[in-house]
Order: C-alpha cells, then sequence, then structure tokens
C-alpha cells in the first residue's frame, strides 16, 4: 500500500464530510447528531483498542480527569461547535478554516512554550489568515463585522481540536490508539450530557425516528468515514510520513468541499477562489517552512 493512502484517505472523508453533514443538519441538530456520531464511534474505537492491545489497555490508571478534559474539548468542543457552525456558514468555509489547524497549532505551541516561531513561519500563518479572511467576507471587512458567526464557532472549533492534539503529550505512554479511544469515550459523556440538559430544557428538540432515518445514510457517513476511517488512516499515516509531510495533505480538505460544492451547482465568487489559493499555498509554505529534521511522532491527529 503506497505510504500516502491513509493520509490521503482521511482527508478525503473530511472533506466530503462537511457537505454531508451540512444537509443532515436540516432534520437533526448538532448536539445529536454529534451524539450519534461519538455515541456509536467510541465503541468501535474502544472494541479495537481491546482487540489489539488488550483488555488491560481501557484503563485509565488514575487519568481519567485528564482524558475527560482532552476529549471533552476534542470530541465534543470541535464537532459542536462546528455542526453548529454550519448552518450559518458553507461548507466551503468551513473546511478552509479548519485547513488553518497547522497553523493554530504554530500559534499555540509558541503560547504555550514561550519560544518564537521563525519569522517566515509566522509570515505564512499571516498569509493564511487573509486568504482565510477574504474567503469569508467575500473581499468587503465590512461582512465581519455584521456576520460570519458561523464561521466564527467554526473556528473556535479547531481550536478545541488544536488543544485536543496537543494534549496528547501530556499521556506519553499511550499508543495513538488508546488515546483516541479512551478520550473519545470520556468526551462522549458530555457530548451526551449535552444534548440530554438541551431536551430537557426545552432549547433543543430530541429527533424523532422519522428524522434518523431521514438523514441515515448522511449518519453513516460522519460515523464510519468521517470519525472511525477518518481518524484511524490519519494516525496512520503520521506514523508513515511523519507530521510534516502528513499536514501537507489538510490542504485537501478544502479542495474537496470546493469540488463536492461545484458538482453541485455552487458556484464560488472569484474573491472566494483567490483567497482559498492564498490560504492553501500559504498552507503549503508553513509546512515547508516550519519542517524539523525528520523523527517518527508519537502521535499527531486530526478531526
Amino acid at each position: 500500500m503506497p505510504s500516502f493512502l491513509p493520509s490521503l484517505t482521511a482527508v478525503l472523508c473530511w472533506g466530503a464530510m462537511f457537505p454531508i453533514a451540512d444537509s443532515a443538519l436540516q432534520r437533526v441538530d448538532a448536539a445529536h447528531i454529534t451524539a450519534i456520531r461519538y455515541g456509536s464511534a467510541a465503541l468501535v474505537f474502544l472494541g479495537l483498542l481491546a482487540a489489539v492491545e488488550g483488555r488491560r489497555a481501557l484503563r485509565y490508571e488514575g487519568r481519567f480527569g485528564r482524558a475527560f478534559v482532552l476529549g471533552t474539548a476534542g470530541f465534543a468542543g470541535f464537532n459542536l461547535l462546528s455542526f453548529a457552525g454550519l448552518p450559518h456558514t458553507t461548507p466551503q468555509h468551513a473546511a478552509l478554516i479548519v485547513a488553518t489547524m497547522p497553523l493554530i497549532t504554530v500559534l499555540a505551541r509558541w503560547r504555550m512554550t514561550g519560544e518564537r516561531p521563525a519569522t517566515r513561519l509566522l509570515a505564512c500563518v499571516g498569509v493564511a489568515l487573509l486568504g482565510v479572511a477574504l474567503v469569508i467576507t467575500d473581499g468587503d471587512p465590512a461582512a465581519a463585522v455584521h456576520g460570519g458567526a458561523g464561521d466564527v464557532l467554526v473556528l473556535a472549533a479547531a481550536v478545541c481540536w488544536v488543544r485536543y492534539t496537543l494534549g496528547a503529550a501530556e499521556v506519553p505512554d499511550w499508543s495513538p490508539l488508546r488515546y483516541t479511544a479512551l478520550s473519545a469515550a470520556a468526551g462522549t459523556l458530555s457530548i451526551i450530557a449535552i444534548a440530554i440538559a438541551g431536551d430537557v430544557t426545552g432549547v433543543l428538540t430530541a429527533p424523532s425516528a422519522d428524522d434518523v432515518a431521514a438523514v441515515a445514510p448522511q449518519l453513516a457517513y460522519v460515523v464510519v468515514f468521517g470519525a472511525v476511517l477518518g481518524v484511524l488512516g490519519w494516525n496512520a499515516g503520521v506514523r508513515r510520513l511523519g507530521p510534516a509531510n502528513a499536514a501537507l495533505f489538510m490542504n485537501l480538505v478544502p479542495v474537496t468541499t470546493f469540488a463536492i460544492e461545484a458538482f453541485r451547482g455552487a458556484e464560488p465568487a472569484p474573491v472566494e477562489l483567490l483567497g482559498a489559493g492564498i490560504a492553501m499555498a500559504a498552507l503549503v509554505a508553513a509546512n515547508v517552512a516550519g519542517r524539523a529534521p525528520v523523527r517518527r511522532p508519537a502521535l499527531t491527529r486530526a478531526a
């Protein structure tokens, strides 16, 4: 199997997920879609963990609290915020914002460690953000003030996933599969609690059986491809290629989403195409500029 295939598979799954999830949100709200998605995926991850590493690996060994906080940030924070933002933005915008995660990681590490990134890397961050801003505002700065709530939610979701990814270093003795499985299981508790609280207070309405059946194909996709295959493929790709090369594939997430939406009849404005091109070029440049000497990673993952 080609070494790039797992990473390519993951980003294609994620790129298609935004338009597919967007259609499902017309019948089932973000909280319940996320509960179904990771309630199902967590069971699959735990089953795989038990099969691969044995039942002892299912133990938190006194670190449930840490796994709960990180899992809540990654699985509850990222999915609830991104799905909540989708109805107020477009799948193309959401995918492009998510693709900036490697750059958000640069800024987050700077804040956490106090080590200033190289000037050329910071320049790439600035250029990428300029490109994203062009897409979000359609070239009109006033649009950033009067709209963009959905884009802000998706950006917050991306920050949550970056925090989750960096949190893997806090449990260095856990394998990628174990970190994924135990944090997903713990984070799913938050997702379910939020959904139940919303139902009880009347803020949310539990979907009917007809609603779930109507979007069953979309739900199957976000569980099997968006969650299970996407995460496992990403982790396998990082092990094969290293984090720098694997991160380059994140640039294909918005490309995939834009292609799907164009096939469905969407016509992006010229300024959107310009902004997307600028952002993706900056992402590639940032990954090239930020590469360290080749070293196999312990863990890297994305949504």
